[in-house]
């Protein structure tokens, strides 16, 4: 059990950490001192000796599931190696605010920054970056439908833009502050719940799973 109350740890060696973050957490530091309090540095805490940027990837402050924090620098370069080649697999669960026709697909956005309205992604078919999701409907629950997402490019908020924007499936995530109707932090129906990648000293094939809360 971890000495942080607030931090799940699922896997731990001497090279990485994995956590199963918890929804409304920052992953890394924001901008002010009222945001330094985040997976990041309290994995820091934990464990001395981590790189002073130890998180390889992020999640959304509002989205859940698991992430995984390097220990060493040298784990850290070679994940985030295997992320940006697309040689890990991730997949996540979501609940859309209502009930979505078809069975599957693949969507492809290209959308930027809204440097007028950050941290807002807006649609731009010309300078925008391709974001690439696989989807899979689950079922529907309550006029909600629950999606199965497997991102293939790591675009900020790319999973809420693919759910909510009208080219791509039209229906925002269930509580979603910016895409959607949620009225503030935690809220968000977002969870990642399958990660796998290989061992940066092994080589060994790693998967994770955190069931979905929701």
């Amino acid at each position: 059990m971890s000495a942080d109350p607030l931090l799940d740890i699922v896997h731990e060696d001497t090279d990485f950490v994995v956590v199963n973050k918890q929804s409304g957490m920052l992953s890394v530091p924001g901008r002010g001192p009222e945001k330094l309090d985040c997976v990041s540095n309290r994995v820091r805490t934990l464990y001395p000796g981590c790189p002073e940027q130890p998180a390889v990837h992020r999640l959304d402050m509002d989205t859940s599931g698991l992430m995984v924090v390097a220990r060493t620098t040298a784990a850290h370069r070679h994940i985030s190696i295997q992320f940006h080649r697309r040689q890990t697999e991730k997949r996540y669960v979501a609940l859309l605010q209502g009930e979505l026709d078809g069975e599957g697909g693949t969507l492809e956005l290209p959308f930027r920054l809204d440097i007028d309205n950050r941290p807002m992604q807006i649609y731009d078919p010309i300078h925008g970056k391709v974001g690439i999701t696989r989807w899979e409907k689950v079922g529907v629950e309550n006029g909600l439908t629950r999606v199965l997402f497997e991102p293939l490019t790591g675009r900020t908020h790319q999973l809420r833009i693919h759910s909510a924007h009208a080219r791509g499936l039209g229906i925002p995530i269930v509580g979603d502050p910016l895409y959607g109707h949620g009225t503030g932090p935690g809220q968000l129906k977002l969870h990642a719940r399958d990660l796998a990648f290989f061992h940066p000293s092994t080589e060994a094939k790693l998967a994770f799973h955190s069931p979905v809360p929701f």
